[in-house]
């Protein structure tokens, strides 16, 4: 009998052991690598694959837009609000999926909305038999569609409505039109803000989609999954629609009294304002004539005839579509003018160049580093004391106290009052000046003397404003602000700004003592035609001859241009802690004589008249009602 040897088993030799361990190692560290692929995709990207696996799936998904927040005024008036509307959209591939269908819900298309033809709609049923999306209307309001979803949900008459569906979306809508249109801004496709608050915050203003989506069964039923949007925040600015109307009133009635004056066009290149409280930085008003309606920002219809309109080409429209669009009181730079020598005196008190007390004489000019720089007043003012320089607007004895000044300081103080800077409010294409502005190195004695006056660098409206309301605050600089705060939708705080006071410019001794001149230039000095019966006020004028571009012998080069002014003028209420600043500028009125501050007075006067009894603020001198002389906004006498 003979014995089976067990046959040994097969051994693998060390080396090829060696290489089946290293083998095993790499393909477990790769599967390793691969599980963390795997969840790193399923973290960062899991929604975005998931989105591709279900178009490779039957299933329904349909976004839920979020609604964009609302813009509002202090008082919670709303400016700019997003409002219900619908598409109605057709699903070809439900519609021919059983016969009995088509014809239905075609005729019940049809009695609901008379846009729609029934030939229309057969036809794209067959030619996209598979569709299951096509906007067959646009952004309806719900009283538009209620007839048809009406019909649709009544199942028990109308059985066979089929493969029609709503798609809700939200319209921007500007209750106001063209209220405070600069500042408010508007909306493009996609809710992206243009210009203004729309734009600025943007962010804030905008929300996230949801949506909603499910997988079909074989019985064409799913479960649906929600995820909710999330709607924008509501923005309150600090706008306040009565005062803003009034402002935006009287530029109106001041370009209607001046339009095709002194040559064919509008009452001025531009017309601006600003409303502001000087304790705290918050701007009531902010207007700009020509101006433009925010339901249809791109109608040019106000300002040029159809031809006109059909003669431009797109380049030429977009051109006249911006000057509408800008806000001067932000993005726009001038020379200031006279409005400036306040701060210059200032500059001379609070820096010990000046004393108070000093004397000048006005022989109509001064003689600088070869020049010959002219006084308002070419005949001369004669001797003035400081006050009386500032009552009279005298350049002459301006440029003298720029001598004591010196530019070290003069540059210094600009700089304190935030000129050659941005102002940091929060609207966007805010200018900047610093190219605008001289340095140690730049300034010589004639662009001292210049500066002194306000020409020769240039600023905003809303620098000078925010200056300006440091003066009469008693030293304040607060940053200027458009809005007051951040809800959310349900109206719960996020964010609150009550007024950031960013330095110090003057002392209250130096701001006291020149509100005093400003009192005097308003009650008997160039600013009387801003004087508001009842009322203690100070303020300042202003005229800056602009500035041309002139060609000669094939050499362009810049001169001071002949009639062509910027005017302005701004002022407080009431002397003693003032509560409110507004400053008026003009570019060059259409008026034969351009060189009148009267202009600009007579604007703040009638904005005055109306906005301080709203905002409460009382009488605080005595006047004979009789003695008064009522005016228009060309200071013309009226009954």
């Amino acid at each position: 009998m003979k014995v089976r040897r067990k046959k040994e088993l097969a051994k693998f030799p060390l080396k090829m052991r060696k290489k089946l361990i290293v083998t095993f190692l790499m393909v477990t560290v790769l599967l390793v690598a691969l599980i963390g692929r795997i969840m790193y995709i399923e973290v960062t990207s899991g929604e975005k694959y998931e989105k591709i696996v279900l178009t490779q799936q039957e299933y329904d998904s349909t976004i839920l837009p979020y609604q964009r927040g609302d813009i509002v005024d202090s008082k919670g008036t709303v400016l700019a609000t997003s409002v219900d509307v619908y598409n109605v959209i057709l699903d070809c591939k439900v519609l021919n999926s059983k016969e009995e269908y088509l014809q239905p819900t075609i005729e019940a298309l049809i009695s609901c909305f008379e846009d729609l033809k029934a030939e229309d709609l057969y036809k794209l049923a067959e030619e996209k038999p598979k569709s299951q999306y096509n906007k067959i209307l646009r952004r309806l309001p719900y009283d538009k569609i209620q007839k048809f979803v009406e019909l649709q949900n009544d199942t028990k008459n109308h059985p066979y409505i089929k493969g029609v569906w709503m798609e809700k979306e939200y319209l921007r809508e500007y209750p106001y039109g063209s209220l405070a249109a600069s500042v408010i801004g508007y909306t493009t496709s996609g809710n992206l803000g243009i210009g203004g608050l729309e734009d600025y915050y943007n962010d804030t203003l905008n929300g996230v989609n949801g949506r909603e989506y499910g997988y079909l069964n074989s019985d064409s039923n799913f479960e649906k999954t929600i995820k909710e949007p999330v709607n924008g925040k509501t923005v309150v600015s600090t706008i306040d629609v009565n005062i803003q109307s009034v402002v935006e009133k009287k530029l109106k009635e001041f370009n209607d009294a001046c339009k095709n004056g002194a040559e064919e066009g509008e009452g001025s290149k531009n017309t601006a304002a600003i409303v502001m409280n000087p304790n705290n930085g918050e701007i009531y008003a902010m207007a700009n004539y020509p101006t433009f309606d925010l339901n249809d920002p791109r109608d040019l219809s106000a300002y040029y005839s159809e031809e006109e309109i059909k003669g431009m080409s797109e380049d030429e429209q977009l051109e006249a579509l911006n000057k509408i669009w800008q806000n001067f009181c932000v993005t726009q730079t001038y020379e200031p003018g006279s409005t400036v020598k306040p701060l210059t005196v200032a500059t001379g008190l609070e820096t010990g160049a000046l004393k108070g007390d000093e004397t000048y004489v006005c022989d109509g000019k001064e003689q600088i580093g070869g020049h010959t720089i002219h006084c308002v007043n070419r005949s001369g003012h004669g001797l003035l004391t400081i006050e009386q320089s500032i009552m009279e607007s005298c350049n002459d004895a301006l440029m003298q106290m720029s001598y004591a000044i010196q530019k070290e300081n003069l540059l210094k103080y600009q700089k304190i009052f935030g000129f050659g800077q941005k102002t940091g409010i929060d609207l966007p294409g805010e200018a900047r000046t610093d190219s605008l502005m001289y340095t140690l190195e730049t300034m010589d004695d004639a662009s001292l003397a210049t500066n002194s006056f306000g020409q020769n660098f240039n600023v905003t409206m809303v620098q000078m404003a925010s200056a300006f309301s440091s003066l009469v605050n008693g030293g304040n600089y607060y940053k200027p602000h458009m809005v007051k705060k951040i809800t959310d939708e349900n109206g719960n705080l996020i964010e609150e700004n009550k007024g950031e006071l960013l330095k110090q410019t003057l002392s209250k001794d130096t701001c006291n003592m020149v509100k005093q001149y400003l009192y005097k230039t308003v009650s008997e000095g160039t600013g009387k035609t801003a004087k508001v019966p009842g009322y203690s006020m100070g303020g300042k004028t202003g005229t800056a001859q602009k500035y041309e571009t002139i060609e000669e012998n094939g050499v362009k080069k810049t001169q001071r241009a002949q009639g062509k002014y910027l005017v302005s003028f701004i002022g407080y209420v009431p002397q003693e802690n003032p509560q409110v600043v507004v400053y008026v500028v003009i570019d060059e009125p259409n008026v034969a004589d351009q060189a009148h501050s009267s202009f600009a007075q007579n604007i703040t006067r009638e904005i005055l008249k109306e906005i301080l009894p709203y905002l409460n603020i009382y009488q605080d001198e005595e006047y004979d009602p009789e003695k008064v002389v009522n005016l228009d906004i060309m200071g013309n006498p009226v009954q």
